[in-house]
């Protein structure tokens, strides 16, 4: 009797695709860039947050072991890669995979036209090389006019904490801030300046603990009137 013939190549069982992989090829199918500081919250469907979390706790578990950590008998670091992720997805980085926070705007009834500053307002970020902490202040100033719109003190905060809650890098969470509120606002000029401590350079490194970084965006009136750039930067002198 004859052998039946197999096929030289046995058939293999496809392993699922992750539910990241599922986000980013619809995120590259919809041309949407997704780096580090990017929100991708309007591509999520319902469901894939909580799954993403479970995710990266897996790959938390993996990192830990090899670095050869015994989490099945050290009673520290048991529940480290779930808190990980669950700090990195619903804390520090939830500004990534949260809508932005609602926020009530209303007109210019009063045709308020003097600088407004807000600040200094506390920041708290990772940077993106080494996901090291960012901690440091930010102030904003706005010179309003008939036609645009207002927000409460607090909601600057709000905005700008959504923007920070991701790995940043300092140069670019300032524009960040500055194309937001300019957007939101529409005023006739803006100026954002963050200063900040970077522990990628503390902790390692260098090792600088007194080093810190400050920069700045102006736009509008405040590139055109050094007497306003002045002004608002008087009002932002750090110690």
């Amino acid at each position: 009797m004859s052998t039946p013939m197999r096929d030289p190549a046995p058939l293999q069982r496809l392993a699922p695709i992750s539910v990241s992989q599922r986000v980013r090829e619809r995120l590259s199918s919809a041309g949407i860039r997704f780096h580090a500081n990017d929100n991708i919250a309007e591509y999520l469907k319902d469901g894939e947050l909580e799954a993403i979390e479970a995710e990266v706790a897996a790959k938390a578990q993996e990192m830990l072991r090899a670095l050869v950590i015994d989490t099945d008998n050290d009673h520290n670091t048991r529940d480290t890669a779930r808190r990980l992720a669950k700090m990195f997805v619903r804390e520090v980085f939830a500004g990534r995979f949260q809508a932005m926070p609602a926020v009530t705007e209303f007109p210019n009834a009063e045709r308020l036209n003097e600088l407004m500053i807000v600040g200094p307002l506390r920041v708290r970020s990772a940077c993106s090389h080494h996901l090291c902490p960012i901690m440091g202040r930010v102030w904003v100033g706005v010179l309003p006019d008939a036609d645009s719109n207002l927000i409460g003190l607090s909601k600057y905060a709000r905005l700008i904490n959504w923007i920070m809650r991701r790995p940043q890098i300092q140069e670019e969470a300032v524009v960040q801030i500055a194309d937001l509120l300019e957007q939101r606002l529409k005023p006739v000029g803006i100026a954002v300046v963050m200063e900040a401590d970077h522990y990628c350079m503390h902790w390692r490194g260098v090792e600088d603990d007194g080093a810190k970084m400050v920069n700045s965006v102006m736009r509008g009136r405040f590139l055109e009137d050094a007497a306003l750039r002045r002004e608002f930067l008087t009002f932002t002198k750090r110690d």
